[in-house]
């Protein structure tokens, strides 16, 4: 028998979720009494009342009307399935009604569950939540009591009938009505607070500026709120007069609103610049590009102190680059959600390479800026056969998609998972415009109202078909398309995505799925349908999901196993378990590393962007869920190495036959992702600067980081001028900087290559690069010395150079121990090469998520200074840090280690080798934790 007694909360360890759907598939009959029921938590339990049908499993479920909270249209869901009973509480003023409690009746024992969660997505999810279950025999006292309660409160409800209901309904409706109106009186006096990502985003372009910067990019989903974040930095700014140029009119509205809503009471004047009104005169000015690019030199060159540009991907454009290349502000703010969709001219450098901020779909999801998704991954229907098929075969593939029997498929999983809110309001993406045309054909034949749409309809067409989804008293129901890159296919009341092409690309995919995520008026969740074929790159649906920056082939295949048990908050992934199974053997049969994979990955890649070669590693940065390019990098030294020899473009060739180009490209990018970020910077300077001083280097990163060290500047000077290179490594190696008084000049060769506009372009590109992805993945903390952030992976001669270590850095490798003053670091591996001989496990383990068991190397001895050292670690001083990974290599690629802190020896035993237990200064998070022990 199970504990008979357990606490049971929602956290990234458990939900009361699992709990139930466990508990269910396990009992001979269930009873519930719950308070409220809505449709965003019965959404969640659908699949698991199907089971319980067919295995004509019976239960029955109370609920109330108190306070107005269930929905009906999750009540009349519950309905459908035949072997569950419902009876509703008619709650009055006198009486309510407030239980949640979950009964199941299993063979041997009753379990129960009484707590704080209702059936909704939140509660069964994400809320504080205490429930507790207790397991006992029916015979027990407690279990008598609760029986006999719940019959009597059976008892007591009213059978839910269609009367009832519909009674329900109506008087709900009429509560809304008069619900809005005093909302929207309430809601224009409640002070507007930035949310986390605001606030970070704000930090960062102060701290810019604060260091002479001038210039700043932010990238953030659809819908998390850039342009308040821009109105609260100009709030913070306080610019006499300031610019806000759009590309479209109907945004620059929008915005000029929200500057009114946020500047309430400052005595300033906002007015519009467009075709139709020219507002010369105001402080705050709001234009769309294509009245400003005729109008620009009929103000001075000074006369705005700030410039915000929206949609910013536009700004590489002719006329928006008139326009900024005039205006002198002292700061200009560029903002986008698809840096992407800028093909020429980078976006990123336009504004100088800084970017503030990157908030991207996982990190949306985190901080609640997005609305959550329901995921369920369906096998497709019997007679869809892909095996085998190219996928970028587009017409083929239609036309094995193209089937009847696969429309009425889809239907019967709309219909059985349904959708939040009253309306159903779909986008469903296809493989081509026929397919697109298809479907819609098909849906209206089948009574629900569609249009297709792809990128050659007009403006116009497409907007009046995203008003008419958006309208409830239309009666167009779903939009089928192709391309989703169009402007304007953003529709925020979207509650459904249907993926009826099979997934090539996690790029495409997460796309995809953002277009429904944007908060609308009272959507609590999206709902995704995916229909998973039987091609042979499925498994891909698990990179894009995962959100991961690093993979390999374990980490995905416990998070599919897990059912994504990392998602945040009430985003639920469910695929079912013929997808499943299908997704795990070809995780198994893949090799993440090999050419074949890594150029299928690239081209994949290449087709996203219309065919254009990624020649640089920035065009990576633009696009979420793109592949990572270090791992092109790996394979043939540098990125244009691999891109040359796949391209096989002799152009790119040619500029490799140069040595000294090579070699400096190559140490850039064999230094990829940075742990440091004080190298880069300080190159950085010196593509426009022929020297630097410590002084000067600081600020410089001071713009990337809150605090830096003098040590660490210099020590950053050292490693620059090679003075802790092997001779092997200093032979394959060009000096980029000469060291002197404190001060590093440019080299000659340094100069030499980066004077010759064909070479600097890929060096800048590097170290642009470099510099981003760290802000992205380290932002701005100051981790001191040694440089270490917890959960990050590292290779063992990365800590030479963390921990500012002045010997040679190959040295800093061999045993588990290395060490470097009284900082020890403990290199440690769970297991040998992943799929041989798994059985050997050695003594180093995890006990638990706040205790690790060690054992030291061989030789050591109680008694030596190093062993004193070792278990008496907290009393000499001694940092033990622990570097961790769960396979030596994986598919013969030696794997990184995951820093999980420092920790303290607690207890230990035996010498030669003395084996310790190790309390870590931090609870290793479920996620990460759950991943070095699970084995799939």
């Amino acid at each position: 028998m199970e504990e008979s007694k357990q606490l049971i909360i929602n956290s990234r360890h458990s939900n009361l979720l699992n709990e139930l759907k466990k508990s269910l598939k396990e009992c001979k009959s269930f009873y519930f009494s719950v308070a409220f029921i809505n449709y965003s938590g019965v959404q969640l339990l659908l699949d698991t009342f199907k089971e319980l049908e067919e295995k004509a499993i019976k239960g029955k479920i109370i609920t109330t009307t108190y306070l107005n909270f269930t929905e009906p249209k999750a009540l009349e869901k519950i309905q459908e399935f035949s072997n569950i009973d419902m009876k509703i509480f008619i709650a009055d003023r006198e009486k309510g009604f407030h239980t949640k409690v979950y009964i199941f009746e299993n063979e041997n024992d009753y379990k129960i569950i009484i707590g704080s969660s209702n059936i909704t997505q939140s509660a069964l999810k994400s809320n504080i939540e205490w429930n507790v279950k207790i397991v006992s025999k029916e015979e027990e006292p407690f279990i008598k009591d609760v029986l006999r309660e719940y019959n009597n409160l059976w008892k007591m409800s009213s059978d839910l009938n269609d009367e009832v209901l519909q009674r329900y309904m109506l008087f709900l409706n009429e509560i809304k009505r008069t619900e809005s109106r005093r909302k929207m009186v309430f809601d224009s006096v409640l002070p507007i607070k930035p949310n986390k990502m605001q606030v970070k985003a704000m930090e960062n372009l102060k701290r810019l500026r604060d260091h002479g910067e001038e210039k700043a990019l932010v990238i953030a989903a659809t819908g998390t709120g850039k342009t308040y974040m821009s109105a609260f930095d100009v709030m913070e700014f306080r610019p006499k007069r300031l610019l806000f140029i759009v590309h479209r009119e109907e945004i620059l509205k929008k915005a000029k609103e929200t500057f009114d809503k946020l500047l309430r009471g400052r005595s300033l004047k906002t007015g519009l610049f467009t075709g139709n009104e020219k507002d010369y005169e105001s402080d705050y000015i709001f234009a769309t590009i294509q009245t400003m690019s005729r109008y620009y030199t009929e103000f001075k060159e000074e006369h705005f102190d700030y410039i915000i540009v929206d949609e910013a991907h536009h700004s590489a454009t002719t006329s928006y680059l008139n326009v900024l290349d005039y205006f002198k502000p002292k700061f200009t703010l560029g903002m986008t959600a698809t840096p992407e969709r800028c093909d020429s001219l980078s976006v990123f450098d336009l504004f100088d390479n800084n970017v503030a901020l990157e908030v991207r779909l996982h990190e949306a999801l985190e901080e609640d800026l997005v609305i959550p998704f329901h995921y369920f991954g369906v096998t497709d229907v019997e007679g869809v056969d892909l095996e085998g098929v190219n996928l970028d075969d587009k017409s083929e593939l239609a036309q094995r998609l193209m089937i009847h029997r696969r429309v009425d498929f889809i239907i019967e999983k709309m219909n059985f998972y349904g959708h939040d809110g009253e309306f159903r309001k779909l986008l469903g993406f296809c493989v081509n415009i026929e397919h697109a045309r298809y479907m819609a054909e098909e849906f209206n034949k089948r009574g629900i109202k569609s249009v297709a749409l792809c990128g050659e309809d007009s403006v116009d067409k497409r907007q009046e078909y995203i008003r008419q989804l958006e309208s409830n008293k239309d009666s167009l129901q779903a939009i089928f398309t192709v391309d989703i890159f169009n402007e304007g296919v953003d529709i925020p009341s979207i509650n459904t995505v249907l993926m009826l092409r099979p997934t090539a690309s996690p790029i495409i995919f997460i796309q995809q799925l953002g277009r429904g995520l944007r908060k609308s008026g009272d959507k609590e969740f999206l709902t995704v349908l995916d229909f998973i074929g039987n091609h042979n790159k499925t498994f891909l649906i698990a990179i894009a999901l995962n959100g991961a920056r690093y993979y390999d082939k374990d980490s995905i295949k416990v998070a599919v196993a897990t059912d994504f048990a990392n998602i945040p908050g009430c985003t639920h992934i469910q695929i079912d378990e013929i997808s499943k199974e299908r997704i795990l053997m070809q995780i198994d049969g893949e090799n993440f590393r090999s050419a074949q994979y890594l150029r299928d990955e690239y081209n994949q890649f290449k087709i996203l962007r219309g065919g254009k070669i990624p020649y640089l590693l920035l065009d990576y940065i633009k696009y979420d869920g793109a592949p990572d390019p270090v791992r092109f990098i790996d394979k043939d030294g540098t990125y244009l190495n691999f891109v040359a020899k796949t391209e096989k473009d002799e152009t790119i060739k040619e500029l490799l036959i140069d040595d000294d180009f090579e070699k400096i490209l190559k140490e850039l990018n064999t230094s990829l992702p940075l742990k440091r970020i004080n190298e880069f910077v300080i190159l950085k300077y010196l593509l426009n600067h022929d020297r630097i001083n410590i002084e000067i280097a600081s600020n410089e990163i001071l713009k990337y980081i809150n605090k830096i060290d003098k040590d660490s500047v210099i020590h950053a000077f050292e490693c620059l001028n090679h003075q802790y290179w092997d001779s092997s490594m200093i032979k394959q190696k060009i000096k980029l900087v000469e060291y002197s008084d404190d001060t590093l000049y440019r080299s000659d060769k340094f100069t030499k290559i980066i004077t010759d506009k064909r070479y600097r372009k890929y060096i800048e590109d590097a170290i642009n690069y470099g510099i981003i992805r760290y802000e992205k993945e380290f932002q701005e903390e100051y981790y001191g010395v040694p440089f270490l952030k917890l959960y990050e992976q590292y290779k063992m001669i990365d800590i030479a150079l963390l921990s500012n270590y002045r010997k040679i850095h190959s040295a800093f490798r061999g045993s588990g121990l290395l060490t470097n003053g009284n900082e020890y670091f403990l290199f440690i591996d769970l297991h040998k090469e992943r799929g041989i001989d798994e059985r050997i496990n050695y003594k180093d383990k995890f006990l638990d998520q706040s205790y690790f068991q060690w054992q030291s190397p061989n030789s050591t001895r109680q008694n030596t200074d190093r062993g004193k050292n070792l278990i008496n670690n907290k009393d000499r001083k001694i940092n033990l840090h622990l570097f961790v990974r769960k396979y030596k290599e994986i598919d013969k690629k030696a794997q990184p280690y995951i820093y999980i802190g420092k920790g303290d020896t607690v207890e230990y035993q035996g010498e030669k080798p003395i084996t310790m237990k190790i309390k870590l200064h931090q609870e290793v998070p479920v996620k990460i934790y759950r991943e070095f022990i699970e084995k799939i």
